[in-house]
Order: structure tokens, then sequence, then C-alpha cells
């Protein structure tokens, strides 16, 4: 009797805690937190996106317009600190939004995979957004998977062409934006390639603008 009563009231064996992570990346561990970090980081590059194409318009005005703006980027600070190391933060800033942009997006569509074949085997369903939402998700995700590499790789162009000059070569003057970008643009497949780049960009935006509010609660059926 006593030895019935002393294996029923058996203490289960206390397991050691998992490891706690601080809050931001034990959010960040769940798809709700990765996709906040992913409609956050997207807020800063469509403001980067914005910024980027306003000061590029000063290309139509004039060389001299256009090296100015090229140059009061260069000398953010008025002095208070060395020249472009403002320049620089905001580009680190600006690469650290895109790659936790591209980790969470990615990391998501393999969760969204993982999660609908679970669905699948147990209710025969093939996605678990639900509702009248569903076929608007399901198409916005299916366009982002092919805009999203097209930017990374347009950026990486971009970047190799007026920034860091690779492919203009001889062409390329460094400190004066104006000539590469009229070098580089004068030659029509380049254009041609800057076009289809920013119209997967603007289709990325559209459809990721609707994510975005989604993810951030702000498209809520009461308002």
């Amino acid at each position: 009797m006593a030895q019935t009563t002393e294996q029923r009231y058996r203490v289960a064996p206390v397991r050691p805690r998992s490891r706690q992570w601080p809050f931001p990346l034990n959010l960040y561990q769940h798809a709700v937190g990765r996709k906040w970090v992913m409609a956050v980081t997207g807020i800063g590059l469509i403001g980067f996106v914005l910024v980027h194409m306003v000061g590029n318009l000063h290309v139509y005005e004039s060389p001299a317009r256009m090296y100015e703006y090229a140059e009061s980027l260069r000398t953010l600070g008025g002095g208070l600190v060395p020249t472009g190391a403002i320049l620089w933060l905001m580009r680190a800033g600006l690469l650290s939004m895109f790659v936790l942009h591209l980790h969470s997006a990615i990391t998501l569509s393999r969760m969204s995979g993982n999660a609908s074949e679970k669905a699948a085997m147990v209710t025969g369903a093939k996605k678990y957004e639900g509702g009248r939402d569903h076929v608007a998700a399901t198409y916005a995700s299916r366009t982002m998977r092919w805009t999203g590499p097209i930017i990374a790789l347009f950026v990486l162009y971009h970047l190799a062409d007026l920034t860091w000059g690779w492919w203009l070569g001889d062409d390329f003057v460094a400190g004066d934006p104006y000539h590469n970008v009229a070098t580089s643009l004068g030659a029509l497949p380049v254009a041609i390639l800057y076009v289809v780049a920013n119209m997967a960009l603007a289709w990325h935006i559209f459809h990721g603008a609707w994510s975005m509010f989604q993810s951030l609660g702000v498209n809520n059926p009461r308002y």
C-alpha cells in the first residue's frame, strides 16, 4: 500500500529550463516577430527608396546640382564629424535593414511551407491563412518571392555600376555622379535593365504594403 501511494505521488524530475534569449531575439524566433521585423524594415527601405529617388531627380537639372547633392551627402554633420562618417553610418543602417528584411522573408517562407504541409496532413488544407484575405495573401507571397530576388540582384549590380565603378571600367569618374549616370544609362541594354528592375521594385512595394499593414495591424476590418 505504501509502495503504491509512493508510486502514485512520485514527483516528476525537474527539467532544466531552456535558454532564454533577450525579448527582441526571443520574439524573432516566432512568425509574428519576424513579420514585424519585415514590416518595420520594409518601411525603412521604402523611405530610403523615396529619398534616393527625389535626390536623383537633380540629374535632370544640371551636372552642378547633381554634384552638390552628392557632396551634401558626404558632408553631413557640418564639420562636427569626419567627412563621410554619417553617410557610412547610414549605409551600415541600410545594409542592416536589407539583411534583416531578406532573412525574415526567407525564414517566413520556410515556416509558411512547413505550416502548410502540417495543415494539409491534419485537415487537408493547403494554406494556413484564412478568411477572405487568403487569396490576396497567397498571390502577394508568390509575387514577392519573384520580385525580391530580382531586386536583390539589381542592388548588387547598381552598386557595382555607379558606386564601385566595376562595370563602367575606365569610363567611371569618381566624384562625378552625373557623368557616371549619363554614361551608364546611355547604353540601351543598361537602360532597359534599370526600367525592368524599377518595375519589379514598384510591384514589390505595391504588394508588400498589403502584407506590411497586415503585420502591423493597420489593415483591420474595424477601420
